[in-house]
């Protein structure tokens, strides 16, 4: 079938040239970002001599599994370490989704005092460098006696990610319609009955969009539990790969490390494409309201 020469066959020509071209270019970023990971998982099922010769190789000569058995008896063993970060990850999504639901909550649909002023200064969190306030909140957590805890570990992840949570959650609330809500009130619906039951599921995509973000933020998270634990038992994955890599005398195996870095993806990416759909639509909700 041609397309007659007019100006709409042009446009429509113009507009297939162009999604070709979009999709191409498109395909070939997420290509080269694919590189890695896919250099990562031939070189764990290489042979540990074959993982640290020069010049690489792109396929491997000879399928083992002996990295992976390595890694799982380095150490306290892989299982203590990946437990480690599960824990933490839920308990730092736990807590984070129920403080900013409250509070987002508490902003978006009521009125007090120095609203405003708290809104702005829990923001603010967002302009002070990370590692600049690790040492104070050391002495906080110290202070407090959750030292070399991972529930101190875990609340002061939850602080650091608290200015984006309630800044979604404030805003994915606020884009509910208040009707909705007076319905459910003039229904007999109490106040807490109104968030669980309604604006709750009302704001899903937001909840689930900050949750993932804590889990990833917590799960990649090296700097804080390197500071904050000093037991090795309660080390996370990313501790025990940097240990990996540092070797005996510089030695680094890196078939053992690309192991640890596939085991490392895996439940990050399982969890992106499981709630892909809700973190995309918690994004545009959430950026609907400034």
């Amino acid at each position: 079938m041609t397309i007659p020469r007019t100006a709409g066959g042009r446009r429509v020509k113009r507009r297939a040239v162009g999604g070709v071209a979009y999709h191409l270019f498109g395909g070939t970023v997420a290509a080269i970002f694919h590189i890695p990971i896919l250099w990562a998982t031939l070189n764990s099922f290489k042979s540990s001599s074959e993982a640290n010769q020069s010049p690489p190789t792109w396929i491997p000569q000879e399928w083992s599994l002996e990295n992976y058995t390595k890694l799982a008896s380095y150490g306290e063993g892989l299982g203590v370490y990946l437990w480690n970060s599960i824990f933490l990850s839920l308990l730092v999504v736990v807590l984070t989704v129920l403080i900013t639901v409250l509070a987002g909550y508490g902003f978006a649909r009521y009125s007090f005092r120095g609203k405003s002023l708290l809104f702005g200064t829990t923001l603010l969190i967002l302009m002070v460098p990370y590692a600049s306030i690790l040492i104070p909140l050391f002495l906080v957590i110290s202070w407090l006696h959750l030292g070399n805890t991972t529930l101190g570990l875990a609340l002061v992840i939850v602080m650091l990610h608290l200015p984006f949570g309630v800044f979604l959650m404030r805003n994915s609330f606020e884009a509910i319609p208040k009707e909705i809500e007076e319905a459910a009130l003039v229904d007999g619906c109490g106040t807490l009955g109104l968030l669980r039951y309604v604006s709750i599921r009302l704001v899903t995509p937001g909840v689930v969009t900050v949750a993932l973000f804590a889990f990833i933020a917590s799960w990649n998270e090296f700097l804080a539990p390197l500071i904050f634990l000093n037991n090795g038992a309660d080390y996370t994955l990313p501790i025990m790969l940097v240990n990996l890599s540092q070797g005996q005398y510089g030695e680094i195996d890196y078939g053992a490390l690309q192991a640890g870095v596939v085991i490392a993806i895996v439940p990050v990416l399982l969890l992106y494409l499981l709630l892909q759909r809700y973190y995309v639509s918690g994004l545009v909700s959430g950026a609907l309201r400034g």
